[in-house]
C-alpha cells in the first residue's frame, strides 16, 4: 500500500479545489472530477466497480479507513480534522470521501427507456428522480439545459449512489430529444387519460421516455408538441399539483410494471 498524503497547510492548492468541488453547482465541469463525500457515495461506487482517484480522510478517520479503503483510490490523502472540516459541505462531515474523474458524455442511446428532465432546477429533486430512473430501469437522462447540474455534491447526495447505474446527458436540447426512437411520454394536469386507467388498458409503451418539467412552468410547449402521449395523474385528495420527484417516481413504477406478471 501506498503511504497517504498527510497535508496540514490551509493553503494547500488541493484543498482549495476540493473546497471548490464541495460547495460549488458546476466547478466539476472546469475540473474534470468531482466530490463524493461519505459511505454510502463510497460503497455504491465501488459496487459497480468505479474506482475514484483519489481518497480524502481525515486525520482521525484514517485509521478506521485503513481495512477498508485504504485500496480503492489509487491514492490517498490525509488532512487534519480541522482542515477536513473546512471542505466539507455536511452540517456532520463524515470524515471521508473521493475524488473521481468525470466520466466522458455519453453517446445518446435512442432505444433506451429514458427520462428528459426540462428545467428541473432543485437539487434534490434532480437526486431523487435518478434514483427512481435507476431503480425503476430508466438508464438513460437527458438533461435539457436549465436543469441542476447532475454531478453536483447535493445531486449526487440526493441520488444515493443511483448515478453510478445511470447514462447522464448533461445540456441537451430539443434536437437530441428528437432523436429518441421510444414514445415520449409528457405528464399534465389537464390533458390525456390519467395514468391508472392507461395501466389497466396495458396503454403504457415500455421502453419509453418520461418528461418532467420545471417545478412551476412545468414541460416547455416545445418538449410538450413532441410528446406521443399525454397522462395524468389522479388526485382524489384535490391537490392542485405533485412534486416533480413525486409525480416521476409514480410514472416510472407504472412503466416498470407493464410487463410484470
Amino acid at each position: 500500500m501506498t503511504l497517504p498524503l498527510h497535508i496540514t497547510s490551509r493553503d494547500n492548492p488541493l484543498l482549495k479545489d476540493l473546497r471548490r468541488l464541495a460547495t460549488g453547482n458546476t466547478d466539476y465541469r472546469k475540473q474534470g472530477r468531482f466530490w463524493a463525500e461519505g459511505d454510502h457515495l463510497v460503497r455504491a461506487a465501488l459496487a459497480r466497480g468505479v474506482r475514484p482517484s483519489i481518497g480524502i480522510f481525515s486525520e482521525s478517520n484514517w485509521p478506521l479507513a485503513l481495512v477498508e479503503y485504504a485500496q480503492a483510490a489509487i491514492k490517498n490523502v490525509v488532512f487534519s480534522d480541522a482542515l477536513y472540516d473546512t471542505l466539507s459541505a455536511l452540517e456532520s462531515p463524515a470524515r471521508m470521501g473521493f475524488v473521481f474523474d468525470l466520466p466522458a458524455a455519453p453517446q445518446l442511446q435512442p432505444g433506451a427507456a429514458s427520462v428528459v428532465l426540462d428545467r428541473v432546477q432543485d437539487a434534490g429533486n434532480v437526486g431523487a428522480i435518478l434514483r427512481s430512473a435507476s431503480a425503476f430501469g430508466f438508464k438513460q437522462i437527458i438533461a435539457l439545459k436549465g436543469t441542476a447540474a447532475l454531478w453536483s455534491p447535493k445531486v449526487l447526495r440526493a441520488g444515493m449512489g443511483a448515478h453510478w447505474g445511470l447514462q447522464l446527458i448533461e445540456g441537451a436540447d430539443l434536437q437530441q430529444v428528437q432523436q429518441l426512437s421510444v414514445p415520449l411520454l409528457v405528464t399534465s394536469s389537464h390533458r390525456g387519460d390519467f395514468l391508472h386507467q392507461s395501466l389497466l388498458k396495458k396503454a403504457l409503451p415500455m421502453p419509453c421516455a418520461w418528461a418532467m418539467g420545471h417545478e412551476g412552468q412545468g414541460v416547455c410547449s416545445e418538449l410538450e408538441a413532441l410528446a406521443s402521449q399525454h397522462v395524468r395523474i389522479a388526485q382524489p385528495g384535490g391537490e392542485e399539483s405533485l412534486n416533480v420527484a413525486a409525480a416521476a417516481a409514480i410514472c416510472l413504477h407504472a412503466s416498470a410494471t407493464v410487463k410484470l406478471p
